[in-house]
């Protein structure tokens, strides 16, 4: 079941003008670190959506970027998110900042919102004291009602303000089921990986069918990793669009360091991983970085070159040279030449992802992997007198064989018998791992 299908939660929209707090009062409420949170503006850009629980009501509540009309191009980009997600709302939190009063940029917020018919709540944060909490009344001037004092940063009058946001939106008796649904457990993890600037978010946005991370021509746009449950005809799939990587020695800033940090937390939470490269500018050091963090996380790897469309005949071959030199350790994994930007070849992608994770999780009878193993040993015995006595995949997510043995096996002939179940049982690109115990031990 996708988000769209649970129509009947409400939904709760903070918005406001950039630094007023609104990552942190929606880490708060959800009561994690989901936003990268810094005392700097324009750091939340995307739509960030998560279920939210007070007194017993579920709802969703939604962080946007600061609404900047009338701005730069990524600007009105992120704008844009905002109004879209406003358009979706239930209730709107309209957040101001008690330690500065009325703005310019906040009259101009209020003077739209009126406009959207929307039911608006007024929240004056940093109120994080009596004094500050006097400071609330000057914004009786925007013309939304009485404003509301509240301490994201330190949760003063949190309680007192979401008995406000329930008090305001319709309350659903979900059934059960349908509340399990909404946790994707189980639900495959596609995480969507590359250096800054080769679009990643294009493709995600493709590939959920909505503008749901800002995508602009300029590194660094993504800066958390943005999870989105989708319905495919093969199954449902959870997208991850992640911030962009360089090396850390490349990293001076603290917001770009803990994009880096989210990122690699969703390679390890991730099933499958898209590796996606700029075809234009080619297979980097930095694509084979990556790929090599990704094969240390032991998940599959599904390379996607990107902007094909723009290249000549003789520079897609210099390209292929470079990926098979370069990335000689993830020969068997799936290569995907397509474009983002006008959908060429994206329709490929969703079939593959499936054949891949369904690899990953498979589990293969052990009779069947002792008629491999006794083929591949009669074939090409191990010498010395080592041999393997019995076989097993003890887990899958990746698969893993503990091979029973009645003395050390050579590595390399370990790697005969990987390549043996691999191609035994189609496991393709994803990483298998191999396990020898000796009798007795």
């Amino acid at each position: 079941m996708s988000e769209e299908e649970i129509v009947n939660y409400p939904v709760v929209v903070i918005v406001g003008r950039p630094n007023v707090g609104k990552s942190t009062w929606f880490n708060r409420v959800i009561g994690e670190q989901a936003a990268i949170v810094e005392d700097r503006p324009g750091i939340t850009r995307d739509r960030h959506r998560r279920m939210a629980a007070w007194l017993g009501v579920d709802f969703w509540i939604v962080d946007t970027g600061g609404w900047m009309p009338s701005g730069s191009e990524l600007d009105d980009k992120v704008s844009r998110q905002v109004e879209e997600a406003v358009r979706e709302a239930d209730l709107v939190i309209f957040m101001v900042d008690a330690a500065i009063g009325v703005t310019d940029e906040d009259e101009l917020i209020a003077a739209w919102l009126r406009r959207t018919n929307v039911p608006v709540l007024l929240a004056a944060n940093k109120s994080d004291n009596d004094r500050r909490e006097q400071e609330r009344w000057q914004f009786m001037s925007l013309g939304l009602g009485e404003p509301l004092s509240v301490s994201a940063l330190h949760g003063r009058r949190s309680g007192d303000f979401l008995d406000e946001v329930v008090a305001r939106i319709p309350h659903v008796e979900a059934p059960v089921e349908e509340i399990e649904a909404i946790k994707p457990d189980g639900v495959p993890r596609v995480a969507l990986v590359g250096r800054p600037n080769v679009g990643k978010s294009t493709l995600f946005n493709r590939l959920v069918g909505a503008e749901r991370s800002v995508v602009h021509d300029m590194p660094g746009t993504t800066r958390d990793a943005i999870d989105t449950l989708v319905e495919t005809p093969e199954g449902p799939l959870v997208f991850i669009d992640t911030a962009g990587m360089r090396r850390r020695s490349k990293i001076d800033d603290s917001t770009e360091y803990y994009s880096l940090v989210r990122a690699l937390k969703a390679i390890d939470g991730a099933d499958i991983a898209m590796l996606i490269i700029d075809a234009t500018v080619g297979v980097t050091s930095q694509d084979q970085r990556l790929a090599e963090r990704i094969d240390v996380a032991g998940c599959p790897i599904l390379v996607v070159l990107n902007k094909w469309e723009l290249l000549e005949s003789e520079d897609r071959r210099s390209v292929e040279a470079d990926l098979a030199r370069m990335l000689y350790f993830i020969d068997d994994a799936p290569v995907l030449k397509l474009s983002a930007l006008t959908g060429m070849g994206v329709h490929k992608l969703r079939p593959v992802l499936q054949e891949t994770i369904e690899q990953y999780h498979r589990k293969i009878p052990t009779r069947d992997v002792n008629r491999i193993i006794a083929e591949a040993q009669q074939k090409q015995p191990a010498g010395g007198g080592a041999r393997v006595l019995f076989a097993v995949q003890g887990s899958n997510d990746p698969p893993t064989f503990t091979l029973f043995v009645n003395r050390e096996l050579p590595q390399p002939y370990i790697r005969y018998l990987e390549r043996s179940i691999r191609e035994a049982f189609q496991f393709g690109s994803t990483p298998l791992k191999m396990r020898v115990r000796k009798k007795g031990d």
